[in-house]
Formats: C-alpha cells, sequence, structure tokens
C-alpha cells in the first residue's frame, strides 16, 4: 500500500508539475473503478448520479454514459436547466425545493424543458409559488416529487437524521399526494427518500471505536423501520398518482437501499471522488480518486513543512473530519492548534523533514464535490497524461449564491 502511495505520489508529480498550485486532479483510472463499483452494488437498479458531489460537466457526461447509470439529481433548478440546454441529460430531479422565480418561468415557458425537470416538494405552499409566477393555463404541467422524510423517531422527542421533510409518515405522504394531484398545471410524478443517517454517516471513525458501535446499533434499529415506512408510504401515494421512480440512498447505502423493494432508483455521487469521509465506511470504500495538490513554502523547523493555503474546510458540524487530509507523501498532519490556515498551513511529521520550498503535498477534500468551489478546472489524469475540464466555478455557475 506504501508503495503503491509512493508511485501515486510520483505520477501525480511528473503528469503536473507544469502547472502552478493549487492544482486538482481527477485520476480517471480510479473514478472509472468506482463507478463500476457501484453499478455492481446497485444490483441492477439504475443510479441516478448527485451532482453536487461531481460539479463537472464532462465527468457528469462520462459517468452517464456507463451502463447502470441514468439521470442526475441535481442541486437547484437553475443547474437542472443548464444541464438540460447544454446536453448532460434530459431526466434531472431536483434534490431540493426551488423558489428562484426566474428558473420557474423560464422552466415553465419551454415543454421540453418542463418535460425533463423534476421539481421537489413537501408542503403545498411551494406549489402557490408557481401558480403566482405562472398561471396553470399558461404553461406545461410541472412535473413534482415528494420529498418524504426518512429520519428515525423511535420515541417521544428523539429525533436521528436531518430535518429535511415535514412529510415523515405515510398518511402525511397520502395526503399531500392527494393534494398534488388535485391541483391544475401539476404532474406527480415521483417519491424520494434520502437516509442520511445511514448513507451519510460513516459507521467506523477512525479513532472513536465506541461512537463507530453506538452509530451501527442505531443504523441497525432505524433502516428496518424506514424499509416499512416507505414502502407504506409508497402504497399510500400510489392510490392517487402513477409514481414513474421512487429514490433513495446514497453512495454509503448504495447496496442496503437497492435491496429495498419499494426503491425503483438510487443516487450516488461522493463515491465516484472517494473523498477522505468515505474512509470511515465498513461496508464500502471507495478508491481515492480526487486530489489537490499545495506547494511547501518554507521550513520553520525540523519535522515542519508549511504549504501555502490550505483551509478549503468542508461543510457540516465544526469538526476535525471536516479538514482536508495530507496525503502524499504519507506520514503528515495539522498542528493541533492552527488547522488548515486561509493563508498558509503547516504540516508536522517524518515526511516533513524530507520537502523543500517548491515540493508539493497532496490532500484529500473531506467531500467530493465542494472541492470544484476552489478551483477553475480539474486535471483529469489519465496514465501518464492530464486533461483539463472546467468546474461549475471555472464555467462561471455559482448555483448557490
Amino acid at each position: 500500500m506504501l508503495t503503491d502511495r509512493i508511485a501515486l505520489r510520483r505520477r501525480l508529480d511528473r503528469v503536473t508539475g507544469h502547472l502552478e498550485t493549487p492544482v486538482a486532479v481527477i485520476d480517471l483510472a480510479a473514478f472509472d473503478d468506482n463507478a463500476e463499483r457501484l453499478g455492481a452494488r446497485a444490483a441492477g437498479k439504475p443510479i441516478r448520479v448527485a451532482s453536487k458531489s461531481v460539479r463537472c460537466r464532462t465527468l457528469l457526461t462520462r459517468v452517464l454514459s456507463r451502463p447502470g447509470w441514468r439521470g442526475v439529481m441535481a442541486y437547484t433548478l437553475p443547474e437542472a436547466i443548464w444541464l438540460v440546454r447544454s446536453g448532460v441529460t434530459d431526466d434531472v430531479l431536483v434534490a431540493y425545493p426551488s423558489v428562484d422565480r426566474a428558473a420557474l418561468r423560464e422552466l415553465t415557458a419551454d415543454a421540453d424543458l418542463a418535460a425533463a425537470v423534476t421539481l421537489m416538494v413537501d408542503h403545498p405552499s411551494q406549489l402557490d409559488l408557481v401558480d403566482d409566477v405562472v398561471s396553470p393555463e399558461g404553461r406545461p404541467a410541472v412535473r413534482l416529487c415528494i420529498d418524504l422524510d426518512a429520519s428515525w423517531r423511535p420515541a417521544g422527542p428523539l429525533h436521528v437524521g436531518v430535518r429535511r421533510s415535514p412529510v415523515h409518515s405515510a398518511v402525511q405522504a397520502g395526503t399531500l399526494a392527494r393534494t398534488l394531484t388535485s391541483r391544475k398545471g401539476f404532474r406527480l410524478v415521483g417519491l424520494m427518500c434520502y437516509e442520511a443517517h445511514i448513507a451519510g454517516v460513516g459507521d467506523d471513525p477512525p479513532g472513536r471505536a465506541l461512537r463507530g458501535r453506538a452509530i451501527r446499533l442505531m443504523q441497525s434499529r432505524a433502516f428496518p423501520e424506514l424499509r416499512e415506512r416507505r414502502a407504506a408510504a409508497v402504497r399510500a401515494v400510489r392510490e392517487h398518482a402513477d409514481l414513474e421512480f421512487v429514490n433513495g440512498g446514497g453512495t454509503g447505502s448504495v447496496s442496503a437501499t437497492s435491496g429495498d423493494p419499494a426503491v425503483t432508483e438510487v443516487t450516488a455521487g461522493s463515491g465516484l471522488y472517494g473523498p477522505a469521509l468515505f474512509d470511515s465506511y465498513r461496508s464500502w470504500r471507495p478508491t481515492p480518486a480526487a486530489f489537490f495538490a499545495l506547494s511547501v513554502v518554507r521550513r520553520p523547523a525540523p519535522r515542519i513543512a508549511t504549504v501555502l493555503g490550505g483551509g478549503w474546510i468542508a461543510s457540516g458540524t465544526a469538526e476535525t473530519s471536516r479538514l482536508p487530509v495530507p496525503w502524499l507523501p504519507e506520514g503528515l498532519r495539522f498542528k493541533s492548534d492552527e488547522g488548515a490556515g486561509e493563508v498558509q498551513t503547516p504540516l508536522l511529521g517524518a515526511a516533513a523533514e524530507q520537502l523543500r520550498p517548491g515540493d508539493r503535498v497532496w490532500f484529500r477534500h473531506a467531500k467530493a464535490g465542494e472541492l470544484c468551489e476552489h478551483v477553475n478546472e480539474l486535471q483529469l489524469v489519465d496514465g501518464e497524461t492530464s486533461t483539463p475540464a472546467l468546474t461549475y466555478r471555472g464555467e462561471g455557475r455559482a448555483f448557490l449564491g
């Protein structure tokens, strides 16, 4: 394993040596291998790629060309429209409700676009906003998907998981479905249920054995409850609409979620890049495919090397797991009282002794697509060659404002 890491470092240094840092790369061999392994874990059910974890049109197109991958889960309506208009896909599910009036006008002004994009809803008031933008008589039918909350509520006020949607029970899902199907100018076509407390929580956090056991116990109780409740919700919704799809899961639960008979498709995205947070999963760990390099600029003391920049912190709870991971050379760590810095980052360890100004340290981002918010392009590394590919940021697309 160490030999492989040394060889990878040398190859990345050779291939990108003509570029100034920071430089971000995707190892295409690892990316394709992860896509293949995710497809196998889905056991024949189609995988919808989560664009927020990729944020590069070239790579979205690449994975969608593979058998078993179909459609995109976008994170905003403007992004969904852009992906359809640019030819990446003709099947986009927007993962979150949209209140972007300009985007709603664009969607409802084009019948082909309206047929390609599905909006997420969890309350009738979200339909009111669409009607305020364009009346039902003046638009094609808007496709809708109900967001069923997947969180586990074992007793009383106890709540495990994200507070994503007010629709939690099968009764609530059926009631909302009846309301949606009674509204002119809308068509209910899907139901989504994302089990964040299962797919998005690693069950083997390094150095935290007790927490790992607690997470595994929680997940072993929560998933059976979810399967039963999701099946009931699907039955309740199908009393009012002929659903085209039932979506569930994420990279961390592709295998388990695809085994749920109520689910017709699963979602994955982070597993293509293999970010550091997935090192804490027991069931499956993707091959690291995404890296970024920073240059050593000084050596303030023995066994300390300082790189320029490095404060690329991932979203979520403010804790160590959200820091990037110094990966190559092996054996580097952050200084506990400085962490990843805005302008400079000191790195400690025996490996620092061999580094000199101008050398590179390769990092892995804690999460997947957020890496692309720091660079305008990714270097797609294929063996001993690299090709630049624009990120959303590089294309001037700021879909989160």
